[in-house]
């Protein structure tokens, strides 16, 4: 097990876990050196770590840009994705268990990965995400075929406050019958993010039912914002 690995195990996951169940989304406080975060960011001028490029509103997406990794994803990346998956698949098959969907997630993700291939996802999904002033990530959920992991990660690259202004992350709920609820996430560099990509389950008075989430950064006020994208499933 490597360092990265090793670190991401020794979390607090109970705790994690709790946040999940109960807002949707945990914070984990620095996971990722400066350096680490310098070293992702400065991956974006180059080519060849990519498979390709997306300008948000040639998509009516929001404003801004992202670049998805090709394989072989970069080191760093790939332990991150490595080192996630075994807390964040317990926490998945037990989200599973209460929505009563039959799904259950293999013990690797090498093997859910078998699995996403074998469906046809084949392109890889981490991706970095670029934002400049007035640019923004509309409310959406990161599907790319059948088969979805339930849960992903997301790491702030850049300093707030030094480096840019405003672009928060924000998380929505909708719930049945309610208004939905807003959950702003405040980050520092290196900070990392778990949340729900579309769908967990609530205890209700008649046990769990599913709610539904979407994600998105509110709009940018100054300089610029880098984030890392790790989505455990593949794509179409």
């Amino acid at each position: 097990m490597n360092a990265l690995a090793r670190q991401i195990a020794e979390l607090d996951w109970p705790t994690l876990a709790a946040q999940l169940d109960a807002s949707g989304q945990a914070l984990i406080p620095g996971l990722l050196s400066r350096s680490q975060c310098e070293t992702l960011r400065a991956l974006y001028e180059e080519d060849s770590p990519f498979r390709s490029r997306v300008v948000m509103a040639r998509y009516n997406f929001g404003q801004g840009e992202y670049r998805y990794f090709a394989y072989p994803l970069p080191a760093l990346v790939q332990a991150l994705r490595e080192g996630f998956y075994p807390p964040l698949r317990r926490i998945a098959n037990t989200w599973h268990q209460r929505m009563d969907t039959g799904i259950s997630y293999p013990q690797t993700h090498a093997g859910f990965l078998a699995q996403c291939h074998g469906a046809g996802q084949l392109r890889p999904t981490p991706l970095l995400l670029r934002y400049g002033v007035g640019d923004y990530n509309c409310l959406h959920q990161d599907l790319y075929g059948e088969l979805a992991f339930p849960l992903q990660v997301a790491i702030l690259l850049s300093r707030p406050g030094e480096e840019f202004e405003g672009g928060e992350f924000v998380l929505t709920e909708q719930r049945p019958r309610m208004q939905s609820r807003v959950e702003v996430v405040s980050l520092r560099q290196g900070d990392a993010v778990v949340f729900a990509v579309a769908q967990r389950p609530v205890r209700g008075v008649r046990g769990y039912h599913r709610v539904n989430l979407r994600h998105g950064v509110s709009r940018l006020h100054g300089g610029e914002r880098y984030t890392l994208g790790v989505i455990f499933h593949d794509a179409l």
